[in-house]
């Protein structure tokens, strides 16, 4: 038996969402039986997310040109891909900056108006990526295949989720443990 290729991202999110995942515990000693983990901010060495990817955790909502290009590659090589929390399905905490109307606006209150009398606004393309104008959730930009909500969604919901994909089949969350949001 071959075993399933699993990766893991964040994009614009607080990693809660990876450390549920830790928080699988012994469980992931049984996943890893079933899949190789073949890229994740937790433990890889990958620089470049691969291609030939079976399962992907997306985590997080698209705030700049980065995340926006890693979604993109991200989509392009992987079979499932899983919005996996809030923030990846809704932009939820990420997007409250959706509010201030504009990337501009983002930055002048962050690097201008709430700074000491040295305040700049950043300048280093090619370093520092540019904000999109809004955060958008997952849905918005690629295809998604499963959406797994929560702030950050419990282990057992993760794990709930995992183990049809992993059998080849779209899990069926329902009820108020597996579907609910914050």
């Amino acid at each position: 038996m071959t075993k399933a290729r699993l990766a893991t991202v964040w994009l614009a999110g607080c990693s809660g969402c990876h450390m549920s995942f830790l928080d699988l515990d012994e469980w992931l000693l049984e996943l890893a039986d079933l899949a190789d983990i073949v890229y994740s901010p937790v433990g890889s060495d990958q620089k470049l997310y691969p291609e030939n990817v079976d399962i992907a955790l997306v985590e997080g909502g698209v705030a700049n040109t980065d995340n926006l290009e890693l979604l993109q590659r991200v989509r392009a090589n992987t079979r499932i891909l899983v919005s996996f929390g809030d923030c990846a399905i809704t932009a939820n905490i990420p997007g409250m900056r959706n509010m201030l109307r504009g990337s501009d606006p983002v930055l002048r209150r962050a690097y201008l108006e709430l700074a000491d009398a040295s305040g700049q606004m950043p300048q280093a393309p090619g370093i520092v990526p540019e904000l999109l104008e809004r955060v958008l959730p997952v849905h918005e930009l690629v295809p998604v295949e499963v959406y797994l909500p929560g702030c950050p969604p419990p282990a057992e919901r993760i794990r709930a989720a995992l183990e049809p994909l992993l059998r080849g089949e779209l899990p069926q969350l329902s009820g108020s443990d597996q579907i609910r949001f914050g």
